[in-house]
């Protein structure tokens, strides 16, 4: 890490933080000691409810992450004030300020190896990363889910792209609807993704769905060559928001980082 932790971030409409752990390099088991002290009783008790160590430090570090990263934009609040639930749909959100009060939208995504964490203000915001290497998955769920003209482009991919391409329009649809706030409840295959070309994507929505591709925004990251990561972003007066991507180690370091930008829906136009 190339620089401590510790100076204030001002969270503006126009821009948007996604930060990034590694959380296998975290191994220091005096920043773990340090990490459940953020934490209340509860989460406390539930990181070693989970079996595997990998998941157990999954949890610990992503609990500490959104604890520390949303007080560099509220510096006046401890790391250990944060209070949070979860909507209807189960996205979590902050629970002891309200939108007006702070203004900060958040969205996590974890997958094997790296955790993600978008933060921006006043904007509906939706993340997903996946490891595109150790998660296998069959074709048969995008021709259970996904939208016909998806199934139909990725019948046309050499079979040695396919999986990529799958987890391409996965996290592109994982972003969308946790950006919405309403996760699975909105149907996949009743919104889909394009690629104009090879660096561009566009979305399309069915009517039933009631909203407009106009107002949202898309970026895909390959942050290494296991992971594929997608943003969504509501678009506000002012047009697209930019975006900066942060290597972080709560506690201990960050830096600025700039991984391959696959696709933006800003190419599409």
């Amino acid at each position: 890490m190339t620089q401590p932790p510790g100076n204030t971030l001002t969270a503006s409409d126009r821009h948007i933080d996604v930060w990034l752990a590694y959380y296998n390099e975290i191994s220091d088991p005096g920043l773990h000691a340090a990490y459940r002290a953020l934490l209340t009783e509860e989460e406390r008790g539930k990181e070693f409810r989970f079996y595997f160590p990998d998941d157990q430090r999954r949890y610990l570090v992503t609990r500490a992450m959104v604890r520390t990263v949303l007080s560099r934009y509220l510096p006046a609040v401890d790391p250990r004030a944060w209070r949070f639930s979860n909507n209807s749909y189960g996205r979590p959100e902050i629970a002891n300020f309200s939108s007006a009060e702070c203004g900060l939208r958040f969205n996590i995504s974890h997958t094997r190896g790296l955790i993600a964490l978008g933060v921006t203000h006043q904007r509906e915001l939706g993340v997903d990363v996946e490891n595109v290497q150790t998660r296998e998955v069959s074709l048969d769920i995008a021709d259970r889910f996904f939208a016909a003209p998806e199934v139909a482009e990725l019948a046309t991919v050499p079979k040695e792209r396919q999986q990529d391409r799958f987890f391409e329009y996965w996290t592109f649809k994982e972003s969308y609807i946790k950006a919405r706030g309403m996760g699975l409840s909105i149907p996949l295959g009743q919104f889909s993704f394009h690629y104009p070309h090879e660096r561009a994507v566009h979305i399309a929505i069915q009517p039933e769905l009631g909203d407009e591709a106009s107002r949202w925004g898309f970026w895909q990251y390959r942050p290494t060559k296991e992971h594929l990561l997608a943003v969504c972003a509501e678009r506000r007066e002012g047009g697209e928001p930019s975006l900066t991507l942060r290597r972080v180690v709560p506690l201990a370091g960050e830096e600025v980082v700039q991984p391959e930008l696959l696709k933006t829906s800003e190419a599409s136009r």
